[in-house]
Parts: structure tokens; C-alpha cells; sequence
């Protein structure tokens, strides 16, 4: 569950531009020892969000999430989106038995809101087994030519009953796939998780995918941790506004509809902060 709160900004445009400047000398390094080379989004970039279906960006656009089953698109750059911490609606079966998170009476644990069972990443064990298939994700995301990928439900872990996920398992299983797809040459988008942005650098993550900051005046925990460096989809038009008084000249920001329709599509909503 989200919890509203209210932040100051604590990082001046300098401080940003240090950080930015040290992420680069970093990432040219690791490409100089002989690592893959990680590229990190352009920032305050024209963004779009493309998880219901891919169809060709608007014009303007150079930053663009799909699913992992999509192609890129073509001349802008790419995240890949895949479903870390759960598994898809209706796929429980494509996951051994024992790695569904199970409650104290043995039955799966679901994200009611969207219909996943949870996954068990309480154990080193299981966490391997559950990011092989997830890696195996990943590398089609490299194959096909993503720049990054965002794995989504990091915030799993508060949606359990009793405590049978904790934020410590969570920051251990995004660490191993945050270290698999540096490896194959991807940045790594942290996706919501507010709560965890502080711990960004020891699991990983190389810029943030957010929902919904404006709206829960969340924002700031963003910036603090990851600079300018933060895309955010709003779904609302109190969110969207909020957003793009607070950080819209500093972050990519887009408000899409709540079930990302395809341009022409019924339902189709895409706005910024210069069209909304």
C-alpha cells in the first residue's frame, strides 16, 4: 500500500549534474574493464508507455517501455518490461509448486488487485530457481535489443499477509537480477518501491520507472536517490498536474490510461506535461 507524504526537495541542480557526471564515468569504466556497456535512458525525455500492446511512437517520443513478448521500437530508446515478483494472471502453472508463496493454511498467495499469484523468494534457493526463468526473460530483452529493462512488483513484499515476504528478500532477489542484466549489457529501472529508493546502489538499480508520484506526492524520494534520472506514468488528472508543477522540468512524465490502450484504440489516454 502506498503511503501519502509530503517531501522537500533536497538535491540542488548541481548536486544532480555531480551525480549524473559520476554515473557516466562509472558506466565508461565498466565498459573499459571489458563488461558490457550500459546505457542509461536520456532524461526529461518524451516518454511513452506501451505495456497493452506496441504500436508506433508519437512523434517526439525517444523513450519507450514494452512488454517483454514485443519487439522494440524502432530509433527511440527501450525498456523491457518484465513480471519479476509474480507471475502473470493465469500462469500459475508455468511455475514449479514449491516457488507460489504459500500462506500459513498452504493456499497461493494472490495480488487480488491484478489477479498474480506471488512468488517465493524467501529462501538463496528459490530465488535462484525463480531468476533463471526471469534471466531467460532477460536475455530476450538483450537478443531482441532493449537498453534496459524494469521488473516489475519490487513492492510485492507489502502486499503479503503476516509478514511472509520482508523488503530484505526483495532487495536480494532484484540484486541478482539487476547483476544478470549488467551482465548482458542492460540498465536496470527500479520500479515504485519509494520506500526502498535508498537502497538503489546495492541492488543495482540504474534509473526509476514510477506510477503514480504525483499523485502520492512520492516524487521527491525518487530524485533524492536516483537525480534526474526518473520516469513517472501518472493515471489521473490530479496526479499528472501535481507531477508536472513539481518535476516537470526535471523528469520524464507521461499520463496514460490505467489499462495502457494502444493509440486508436477504445480508451486510448496519452498526455504530457506541455499537452494535458
Amino acid at each position: 500500500m502506498r503511503i501519502s507524504r509530503v517531501l522537500s526537495r533536497r538535491q540542488s541542480a548541481a548536486t544532480l549534474a555531480v551525480s549524473a557526471a559520476i554515473a557516466s564515468l562509472l558506466l565508461t569504466a565498466c565498459s573499459s574493464a571489458g563488461k558490457p556497456r550500459v546505457e542509461l535512458p536520456p532524461v526529461h525525455a518524451d516518454f511513452d508507455y506501451q505495456l497493452g500492446g506496441p504500436y508506433t511512437p508519437p512523434k517526439g517520443v525517444s523513450v519507450v517501455t514494452r512488454d517483454h513478448t514485443a519487439p522494440p521500437a524502432r530509433g527511440v530508446y527501450n525498456i523491457c518490461y518484465v513480471n519479476a515478483f509474480q507471475a502473470q494472471p493465469d500462469a500459475e502453472k508455468e511455475w514449479d509448486a514449491d516457488l507460489l508463496l504459500r500462506d500459513r493454511r498452504g493456499e497461493v498467495v494472490m495480488d487480488k488487485d491484478w489477479g498474480e499469484a506471488i512468488l517465493d523468494i524467501r529462501t538463496d534457493a528459490k530465488r535462484k530457481r525463480v531468476a533463471r526463468k526471469v534471466d531467460a526473460w532477460i536475455d530476450e530483452c538483450a537478443a531482441k535489443g532493449y537498453k534496459a529493462v524494469e521488473p516489475d512488483n519490487y513492492d510485492s513484499y507489502t502486499r503479503v499477509p503476516g509478514g511472509l515476504l520482508t523488503a530484505d528478500d526483495a532487495k536480494a532477489f532484484l540484486s541478482l537480477l539487476s547483476a544478470h542484466a549488467h551482465r548482458k549489457g542492460l540498465a536496470v529501472g527500479q520500479k515504485n518501491t519509494a520506500e526502498l529508493a535508498p537502497a538503489r546502489k546495492d541492488v543495482g538499480a540504474d534509473f526509476a520507472v514510477v506510477e503514480e508520484c504525483g499523485q502520492y506526492d512520492e516524487c521527491g524520494d525518487y530524485t533524492d536517490a536516483f537525480g534526474d534520472n526518473v520516469i513517472v506514468i501518472e493515471y489521473s488528472e490530479q496526479g499528472m498536474k501535481k507531477a508536472c508543477e513539481g518535476w516537470g522540468d526535471e523528469i520524464s512524465i507521461v499520463r496514460r490510461d490505467r489499462n495502457v490502450v494502444p493509440a486508436g484504440g477504445e480508451g486510448h489516454l496519452r498526455e504530457t506535461c506541455g499537452t494535458s
